[in-house]
This record gives C-alpha cells, structure tokens and sequence, in this order.
C-alpha cells in the first residue's frame, strides 16, 4: 500500500486501480476468518455480541463482494484464493501497521486487539485517533482515483446476488462506485459525525458494535459526547478456544489432524469457488461458495470441544489452504 500511496494522483490510471482493489479483496477476506472464529466460539446465538458478529461477518462477505465487482467493473479479475492470509500475521498491504491479526475464540483481548483494531477509524468519536494509515483512508484514496480516473465501467461478468442484508449489484458508474464504497466505509468505521451511522440502518458501524462487546455497554450520546453507557452488552459465555500459533498446531492428535484437514479442504474448495463466480461461473458459483462457507461451522465447533493437552483451552480452526491444492 505504501508504494500505491506514493504514486502521485495525476499517476494513478486503470492499473492502479487494478491493482488497489486486488489489495482492497484480500483486505476484506482477511477480516473474515478471524470474526468466524469469534462468532462460532459464542455458545449463545442469540446473545446480544453473536447478533452483532453475526451482520458484521455478513457486511464482509457483501463488502469482498463490492471490491471484486468493482475489479471487474475496470477490467481485472479477483484472485481470491491468492489473497488468503496465513495466520497469525499483518493486515494485508500495510494497513493498520502493527496490528497482529490472529484467531481466537472470543475473549475481551481478541475483541481489543484484533477487531477494533482492524476496523478503528481515522478520526473515531470515542478514543484517541492513532497516526496508523486506516482501511477508510485507503477506500478514501481508491474514491479519489476513480473520479481522477474516470474509468470506463463494464458490468460484463460482475455479479448479482443477496449476502446478508445487503443486496450485491453491478456497478456501471461512477454514481455506483461513490455509494458502494460509501456503504463499505460507514458500515465499518461510521461517519465523521456520527458513529451511528451505517449507511441507512440502525445499527453502529463495525468499529463501534465491537467496542459495545468490548466494554459492556451500548453507545450512546450522553450531554453531547459519545458514550459506552448505554444498555448491558453482556460478554458471553464461549467456547475457550485458543490462540492459533505460528506455524498452526503443534503436533495435534489424530482426531484433531482430521478435522483440520477437513475444515482447511472445504475452506480451500470455497476460495476455489469464489475465483470461478468471477472469473466464468457467475452468480451459481457464489451462491455455492457462499453455503459451503456455512458449512465450515460444524467441523470448526467439533475442533472446540477438543481440550488442548494440559492446558484448559480447545483447538480451533487454522484457515490453512492445503500447500497442494
């Protein structure tokens, strides 16, 4: 992102572009499996915090929908698959520098220091802003060169489909490309005057809603100042999964070793899925890809219930594409 950043604005034609949305699909990607593994470990789906991961994994998958879509719009093609992260690790392209993002079964230092983190704002109401470069700020740049660009649109293999709430549709002009991009920045981060906002709903913004599970509380505006003391969020119970370390899991036992493979051959079989909807397939292959993105639950939670030797912590999922497929 560093060296995208660097090319001056009058530089920035249709291969910039290209290249800013391949970063802009594995920055998006990379949001998921992380808020996955959080929302699975919550026993309770219908607590208040699972509610809230829960839209928020949707606004994720609908937001890679947006970014891939406009890839094509300017003539390129998604390499999803390409893009996986390995984790632990870094936000893909530089953004939130420092930020380590790994998985976890949800606890409050999961919920600080890789949700909020991803998503926190530029310029946020309720903490202290950091100099760290910000996905809104990158979305912001790719905004700009667009209208600088002025890019001939073609809605020729971009696709159509319900993710969610959200309604993924072609994007032909430049009118789409402004409210697409504006849908993705405010679902994640708000807007610069209220945190509220989330681009015609009544929920907070991603950044927000993870802080409400974080400190217990709802947001709410309190003697013209944003507040977390509005009505209980209570953490939930949750399955202890721990931290997945470098490298994955350390010589686990056969049974565990099965289920990784299992869970890692279905992830593996959605990212393939995915390259196909844009590539050739269309909107069939996506609507595959995305309920056999469902199905990743069972073997995840089955990797839950099983303790880690010695210790009072479960294996989890590891989002590790097999090295031959």
């Amino acid at each position: 992102m560093a060296r995208l950043l660097a090319v001056p604005e009058t530089g920035r034609g249709v291969g910039w572009l290209r290249t800013a949305l391949q970063v802009a699909v594995a920055l998006e990607l990379a949001t998921i499996p992380p808020y996955l593994c959080g929302w699975w470990s919550v026993k309770d789906r219908r607590s208040e915090a699972a509610r809230l991961i829960r839209r928020i994994v949707a606004d994720e998958m609908y937001h890679m929908g947006v970014v891939c879509n406009l890839l094509v719009a300017v003539g390129g093609r998604p390499r999803i698959k390409e893009a996986a992260p390995t984790y632990p690790g870094p936000m893909p392209g530089g953004v939130r520098a420092g930020v380590n993002v790994y998985l976890s079964g949800l606890t409050k230092p999961f919920v600080h220091d890789v949700m909020m983190a991803i998503e926190a704002p530029e310029a946020p109401l309720a903490r202290t802003a950091d100099d760290s470069p910000t996905i809104g700020a990158f979305y912001d740049d790719l905004l700009k060169a667009f209208h600088t660009t002025a890019p001939k649109l073609s809605t020729r293999g971009q696709l159509s489909a319900h993710l969610g709430s959200d309604v993924l549709k072609p994007i032909g002009t430049l009118d789409d490309v402004e409210r697409s991009i504006g849908i993705i920045r405010e679902q994640g981060e708000g807007t610069t005057s209220s945190p509220a906002e989330a681009f015609g709903d009544d929920h907070p913004a991603h950044y927000y809603a993870f802080a409400e599970i974080y400190h217990g509380r709802r947001l709410r505006k309190d003697r013209g100042s944003w507040q977390f003391t509005g009505a209980p969020v209570p953490f939930p119970d949750t399955r202890p999964m721990a931290r997945v370390p470098v490298g994955g899991w350390h010589r686990p036992p056969a049974p565990v070793r099965r289920r990784l493979i299992e869970f890692d051959t279905a992830y593996t079989s959605v990212l393939d899925t995915l390259d196909m909807a844009w590539d050739s397939d269309g909107p069939g292959s996506l609507n595959v890809a995305v309920r056999a993105m469902h199905r990743l639950e069972t073997p995840a939670l089955e990797l839950m219930e099983i303790p880690i030797p010695d210790t009072d912590q479960t294996y989890g999922p590891t989002f590790r594409p097999p090295l031959n497929s």
